[in-house]
């Protein structure tokens, strides 16, 4: 059993209807125009669904792993869509409530040359209503994670309290809590999110951070700096973007891992495509350098792609890079032009 995972989890079989991975937050419905236009002379949008916690899901059952999300939907055609959307990626949705007092999230984009701008309608959603009961379904007994990320203290009073619920409390007995720092400055501001997000980490089992996010965040320069601002968990991740990422264990040295050259396509969901790739790992018992190669080669697929969820290749093509020699990882290049999925680029 991977070290990381909670000693006094059962070590007996899954049943095979039981869940691993409970990933919870709001996933909402997005509109965007056609490339280009405006939003103010569109007159017509592109109907998708995004949320972190579900894309998180979404590739972990895509790596063959039993992923469940929990949230909050309205009763409405949007949260329809959205469930609808989380489910065809083969995760599982009973633990979705539909709450017919409050609507479904909603994000739109402005595409414009200086940059396109996001436009949320998010307050007051169905999700912003969840609480500290949210993970007392009984259906989430078992699970070997829990995932949140920063996103969801922001969303409401009731939202912080589940947060902290769940790395304090751990209402899910055995689970390890995975917690993506996940800021959002649209949310909340600098100084008012650090202290929260900071003592969320530090209650978690494993943290994933961008180091850029971290700088801005606790003005910490370095993967070994944020390590010790953050003591508490046993592993944290610092990802540092296109040069690689590390992972600092309790007890051993700090392991870290180049990312592969991509083609960068579209960067929205390549943090999630991480964490999916690396938790995958964990439960597969791989070693923490593999871990990270993972969740780069997941995030890799992401950046390439349009949109929040990438298709995935066959797992053995993941196997072969997973036990590539260090030599042949480094210079490993995922551009169009430099691997395919049959022969690896090796």
């Amino acid at each position: 059993m991977p070290s990381d995972l909670r000693p006094d989890r059962p070590t007996g079989p899954i049943s095979p209807a039981s869940v691993e991975v409970a990933a919870v937050g709001e996933t909402m419905v997005m509109l965007c125009p056609a490339p280009g236009v405006p939003l103010q002379d569109a007159e017509r949008v592109a109907v998708s669904v995004g949320g972190a916690e579900s894309n998180v899901a979404g590739y972990l059952a895509r790596l063959g792993h039993r992923a469940t999300w929990v949230s909050r939907v309205g009763d409405d055609p949007f949260g329809r869509a959205v469930v609808r959307h989380v489910a065809a990626a083969g995760v599982r949705v009973d633990s979705v409530r539909v709450d017919p007092g409050a609507p479904t999230g909603l994000y739109v984009k402005d595409p414009d040359p200086g940059g396109t701008a996001v436009h949320y309608y998010r307050a007051g959603s169905a999700a912003s209503r969840m609480d500290t009961g949210t993970l007392a379904d009984p259906r989430l007994a078992g699970a070997r994670v829990l995932h949140l990320s920063g996103i969801t203290p922001a969303l409401s009073a009731t939202c912080r309290a589940l947060t902290e619920h769940a790395v304090t409390d751990r209402p899910l007995p055995g689970a390890l809590v995975s917690f993506d720092v996940n800021h959002r400055a649209r949310l909340w501001p600098v100084d008012e999110a650090a202290p929260v997000l900071r003592d969320l980490a530090d209650r978690s089992d494993l943290v994933f951070v961008g180091q850029d996010e971290a700088y801005a965040l606790w003005d910490t320069a370095d993967p070994m700096a944020v390590r010790r601002l953050l003591p508490g968990p046993r592993t944290v991740v610092v990802k540092d973007g296109a040069v690689g990422a590390t992972a600092l264990c309790h007890d051993a040295e700090p392991v870290f891992v180049p990312a592969p050259r991509v083609t960068v396509v579209e960067p929205v969901g390549a943090g999630d495509a991480f964490a999916g790739g690396y938790l995958a790992g964990l439960l597969r018992g791989l070693d923490p350098a593999r871990r990270l190669r993972l969740g780069h080669l997941v995030a890799a697929q992401a950046l390439g792609s349009i949109g929040d969820n990438a298709a995935l290749p066959p797992w053995p093509w993941f196997e072969r890079l997973l036990d590539a020699p260090d030599d042949a990882w480094s210079p490993l290049d995922l551009t169009s032009d430099g691997v395919d999925h049959d022969h690896n680029g090796l």
